[in-house]
């Protein structure tokens, strides 16, 4: 007999089958996040975070998390440095390879 789960967080399924669901869409969250999913399995779990209030907290979490570090964690390369790796590709660029030999 299969304990049931009603709690507004999943529609009536067994409580192992629901614990089962949340723990792989959690495991699945970033993949999910960064467009790494198929098509059919990304709508696999899109469902389940329709229908499971704590999964879609914890999306939420992540998803506002790697753009408040997206934001905030990106490293400003001097323009000198630009300039001069921008310069050293074009004078590589015009040599010849060591392939065309």
């Amino acid at each position: 007999m299969h304990e049931e789960q009603d709690r507004g967080d999943h529609k009536s399924v067994p409580f192992r089958e629901a614990k089962s669901d949340c723990q792989e869409a959690i495991h699945t969250l970033y993949n999910f996040l960064d467009g790494e999913l198929t098509g059919p399995r990304r709508e696999e779990i899109q469902r389940h975070l329709d229908d499971c209030a704590p999964c879609l907290e914890a999306f939420d979490f992540e998803a506002e998390l790697k753009v408040v570090i997206a934001k905030k964690c990106r490293d400003q390369v001097p323009e000198h440095l630009r300039e001069r790796v921008y310069w050293a590709l074009i004078e590589a660029s015009k040599r010849p390879s060591a392939r065309e030999d």
